[in-house]
């Protein structure tokens, strides 16, 4: 982009090099004609490097705003994820399963109390003597829905599979992966969409200078993302800029 308002600007002072020439030089019968086209030119030239200036400042509001939005709709699904782990040990695969996981599955409140026991062992070789010991009881208290948790009344999570509204092509769906590290065995997942079916309406010069992104205050990379195939994390690739409700 820069290069683009760089080469305008610079068509811009030639042209206006070219009519103080044709003022100096050129007979006065074709001035005016002359004048005329150039200084059309001018504006021309001017109306482009506004647009191109423009165009950016334009393309990077409506970003941020579908970003955000797509942004809430990762948070909800790594909520209903972690809630996942916490019941069953691993991550939905699918989104089928994760909402009827949110549907259906509950959290066992408890509550961890510690306690003294008579050790035996300990007793009879002690000759008799009692002899105790220290241990950990858990207690169940409750049972909370996840549903009820997470979301409360609002069914939103039935459609968390789907891009925001005005986002994307019609139909377009975030992709869910889940599984485990080869080296640890530990638990992971990844849901995530690119940039390209966000931003699919944009200019594509746009687009492609927005994958390749790799600053602090950006989202880094082709893709808005939360979780990782290749790593244990369950953080979004997002700065905290464009966070709109509370992770």
């Amino acid at each position: 982009m820069l290069k683009v308002i760089l080469v305008v600007v610079g068509l811009i002072l030639l042209t206006i090099g070219i009519v103080w020439l044709i003022d100096k030089f050129v007979p006065k019968k074709l001035k005016p004609i002359l004048n005329i086209v150039l200084w059309a030119l001018i504006v021309f030239l001017g109306y482009l490097t506004f647009m191109s200036v423009y165009g950016e400042i334009k393309f990077n509001k409506l970003k941020e705003e579908r970003y955000r939005s797509v942004i809430a709709k990762l948070i909800d699904i790594r909520d209903a994820q972690l809630a996942h782990r916490t019941v069953n040990k691993n991550f939905a695969g699918n989104f089928d399963d994760l909402i009827k996981f949110v549907d259906t599955a509950q959290f066992t409140i408890t509550q961890r109390r510690d306690s003294t026991i008579l050790d035996e062992e300990l007793t009879r070789r002690f000759g008799g003597v009692e002899t105790y010991k220290d241990i950990v009881l858990i207690d169940t208290l409750d049972f909370v829905s996840v549903r009820d948790s997470l979301f409360g009344d609002d069914p939103r999570y039935k459609t968390m599979m789907n891009l925001p509204e005005g986002v994307g092509p019609a139909g377009a769906k975030f992709k869910l992966e889940a599984g485990k590290l080869d080296d640890t065995g530990i638990a992971i997942f990844e849901a995530s969409v690119t940039k390209d079916v966000i931003l699919h309406d944009q200019e594509k010069n746009l687009v492609e200078k927005e994958k390749e992104v790799m600053s602090v205050d950006g989202v880094r990379g082709p893709k808005l993302q939360v979780g990782s195939m290749q790593e244990d994390v369950t953080k979004g690739n997002w700065p905290k800029n464009l966070i709109t409700k509370k992770e």
